[in-house]
């Protein structure tokens, strides 16, 4: 009875304990945040770094497979319209020509003997010496014998070409950026020799973060002056892998020679009309894999509302997101909330 007395003493004690953890878990305050209160941002101007490209790039290459023979050009050569670049080895080519032209003298001479045998049937059948049926076949043979003729003029003609094609010539006037075939060097039909910059117009191409959508025209500073570049083209999807949109901006035709390849800078501004533009502290940006969100604090709980990134700064960072001035977020800490917790706002 002693030690039943003890163990009843025990379970009561520890009962005691738990009610009074559970009681003060129940009576956690809920934490205390850092609030930041959303401002509209009318605009905001930024820069971002852009390349100086040729209007038109052209990949030059053989249209025919061969080894190189010659190559009478460098990289960052001026070239004229017509210029001889390269010359390949035309050895099989010239075989191949001489083939076709046998061809061409093999059909011709197939071609007059069913012409020849076509006249004596129809002779013939005139004094009814052969069927109408032989006739008709001759005729049938005279036909064939011409259509192999065209055949062969044309596969002369494909191996004339080639030949002229062992020689590649520059399709416009221009700068070759670069140059990557050499003697010696067997190449395939289509594969990349040089890279010619065309002359004439320039534009500077800039990539911009994805969900920022190019501006109509931006500002180049060159030399201590203030140049408008416009916007000639936007690419039509977001890179899949640096997640960037490609833009090409046209430089205006007073703009100085800047040199190809050059990094230069260039200065944008983002006009807002809906109110849906904001600035916030980098701290109230939570990722969680599912992409940038803020944490909205409304009636003391929190749910988070995703945001798209325009420009992130230092301290600050521009977002675009469905949001009202004048609501609250939650400025610091993000990393411990979850939707539908009761926080406390601290005061300022």
């Amino acid at each position: 009875m002693r030690f039943l007395a003890v163990g009843l003493a025990v379970a009561a004690l520890f009962l005691s304990g738990c009610g009074e953890g559970r009681d003060t878990v129940a009576a956690t305050p809920a934490p205390y945040v850092k609030t930041w209160t959303l401002q509209a941002a009318e605009g905001s101007a930024f820069s971002l770094s852009g390349v100086v490209r040729a209007r038109v790039e052209s990949p030059l290459a053989f249209q025919v497979p061969g080894r190189i023979l010659a190559r009478a050009v460098d990289a960052g050569q001026v070239v004229k319209k017509g210029a001889s670049l390269f010359q390949l080895d035309t050895r099989d080519l010239d075989e191949q020509f001489r083939e076709a032209q046998a061809g061409v003298v093999a059909a011709r001479a197939a071609q007059r003997i069913a012409q020849d045998d076509l006249t004596r049937h129809r002779q013939l059948l005139a004094g009814n010496a052969v069927s109408r049926q032989a006739a008709d076949q001759a005729e049938l043979v005279l036909q064939e014998a011409q259509a192999r003729l065209q055949g062969a003029l044309a596969r002369q003609t494909q191996a004339k070409n080639a030949l002229e094609y062992a020689r590649l010539l520059a399709p416009a006037d221009g700068v070759l950026i670069d140059v990557t075939g050499d003697v010696g060097q067997v190449v395939a039909a289509g594969q990349t020799v040089a890279l010619l910059a065309h002359a004439g117009e320039r534009e500077i191409e800039v990539y911009f973060p994805q969900g920022d959508q190019p501006p109509a025209k931006g500002q180049l500073k060159s030399d201590g002056e203030a140049m408008v570049v416009q916007l000639r083209e936007a690419a039509g999807a977001v890179d899949a892998q640096s997640r960037t949109l490609r833009a090409r901006y046209a430089l205006p035709p007073q703009a100085p020679a800047l040199q190809l390849g050059s990094v230069q800078r260039l200065m944008f501004s983002l006009e807002e009309t809906d109110g849906k533009l904001f600035r916030v502290p980098v701290g109230a940006l939570s990722e969680r894999g599912e992409g940038p969100n803020v944490w909205l604090l409304k009636d003391g709980t929190v749910r988070p509302v995703p945001v798209t990134l325009l420009r992130l700064d230092t301290e600050t960072a521009l977002i675009r997101a469905d949001l009202q001035a004048g609501e609250t977020i939650v400025a610091l800490g993000t990393h411990l909330l979850v939707d539908g917790m009761a926080v406390q706002e601290l005061s300022k």
